[in-house]
């Protein structure tokens, strides 16, 4: 009767299917470890020293951190930069005569200026500016003040009532001169707030007087901050129709217009028709440069600085790696070689101390991840400011963190393969 196949013969042989269980065995083994089985094993060497694990991660996790939560930060403060930029400088339109060339008739800004300007949608104030030539006249108060009885020699400027809409000035003291004054060419100033620290003027409840050559002026306010015309704060302003008939103005030097965000680039190409539709090339703008212009400078060169410091903390982080996994394989010399003896190979050595060194880099790109994360929110927060995170950044950074360590570890992985299994041996 012939046996059944995978019962032994009456010899004891072992039957068929032991001996194909044996083969594949021994194929498996030298193969070498299964996916998992090397998954284990790193884990279990790199969780077998946890102090070590610990100190080793910290590199990477501070190296990861610098760079995610100093580029979060350098766009939150690009951003916040921006945005004041948009609030102060990206809102200010100017408009002047343009220089003609010599021969050509001098182009004058009408003083309805202001008027034509604010039909445009979009316009917030608009106000003339003049510097007024008083040839030898300087500016005194009270004689005697400071020693001072033959004054300063200030510079004097004239202005439309809206001016001071127009360059956001705060008072410190006072009031600001309106059309009234204009209109019916009152002999009244505001005083920038260096100005009247020079002449000794801080307040305007006793109606002060400065004498400008000869003339006297009642001061009727003290600035005391500004976005724009930052020599308004240094010098005297008197109203349009003040200079007209003290000084002869015959035409404002320069129209001074804010915006509302976003509009100045429509506001700058409408000004100069509306302020001289017959020709408006006579007329120069000055305006802000493009808004994303600005804001892709700004944060530019904010990122390259972060980015620098972040690639340096990088660095130190995978030599930190690079370190402790030669220093882990010169400690293993004895295991390498048994494992090497019991028939592994030198990839398989090498595939181990690369994984590990993967494992420790990934840990410590995902932790430092989220402390970069976390120290841009709370910077934002401690500072009030918006922060502007990268997705893209936050969700690499733990993979840089695994290439970082795929690249420390090679070189410990090489020096781990080339061990000899009896040199090892004899060594332990």
């Amino acid at each position: 009767m012939t046996p059944r196949t995978g019962s032994p013969d009456p010899a004891g042989e072992p039957s068929t299917s032991r001996i194909r269980h044996r083969l594949r065995r021994k194929k498996r083994l030298t193969r070498g470890p299964a996916v998992r089985d090397l998954l284990d094993e790193a884990l279990a060497g790199v969780s077998a020293r946890p102090t070590r694990l610990v100190l080793t991660t910290l590199g990477t996790v501070l190296g990861i951190a610098a760079l995610v939560g100093t580029v979060g930060l350098g766009q939150t403060a690009a951003g916040q930069i921006t945005q004041r930029f948009d609030l102060a400088a990206a809102t200010r339109v100017v408009v002047q005569p343009d220089e003609k060339s010599e021969g050509e008739a001098a182009t004058q800004l009408p003083w309805d200026a202001p008027e034509r300007i604010k039909r445009l949608n979009g316009v917030d104030a608009a106000g003339t500016f003049s510097l007024l030539e008083v040839g030898d006249d300087r500016v005194r108060s009270v004689a005697g003040i400071g020693g001072q009885k033959d004054g300063y020699a200030l510079q004097v400027m004239a202005g439309s009532a809206g001016l001071f809409d127009a360059v956001r000035a705060q008072l410190r003291t006072g009031r600001f001169f309106d059309a009234g004054h204009d209109t019916r060419a009152d002999r009244v100033v505001v005083l920038g707030k260096h100005a009247a620290e020079k002449l000794g003027i801080n307040r305007v409840d006793s109606q002060p007087a400065v004498f400008i050559g000869d003339q006297a002026y009642t001061v009727i306010g003290i600035l005391d901050g500004l976005s724009g015309r930052a020599e308004l704060l240094d010098g005297v302003i008197m109203p349009n129709g003040a200079a007209k008939a003290a000084y002869e103005l015959e035409a404002p030097d320069a129209l001074e217009i804010t915006t509302q965000v976003g509009a100045a680039q429509l506001i700058a190409g409408q000004a100069p028709v509306a302020i001289d539709p017959n020709n408006p090339s006579s007329l120069k703008v000055d305006a802000p440069p493009v808004q994303g212009g600005v804001r892709k400078g700004v944060e530019s060169d904010l990122n390259a600085l972060f980015l620098l410091l972040g690639a340096v903390a990088l660095l130190v982080g995978g030599l930190g790696i690079a370190n402790v996994t030669l220093l882990s394989v010169l400690e293993r010399v004895s295991e390498i070689g048994l494992r090497r003896a019991l028939g592994a190979a030198r990839r398989h050595v090498a595939v181990q101390f690369l994984v590990e060194s993967v494992i420790v880099g990934f840990l410590g790109g995902l932790l430092g991840t989220a402390v970069g994360v976390l120290l841009t929110i709370g910077v934002s927060w401690f500072r009030d400011w918006t922060p502007i995170l990268d997705t893209g950044l936050a969700i690499g950074s733990p993979l840089l963190g695994a290439l970082i360590g795929l690249l420390a570890g090679t070189y410990p992985a090489w020096k781990a393969s080339a061990i000899e299994p009896i040199t090892a041996l004899r060594g332990a």
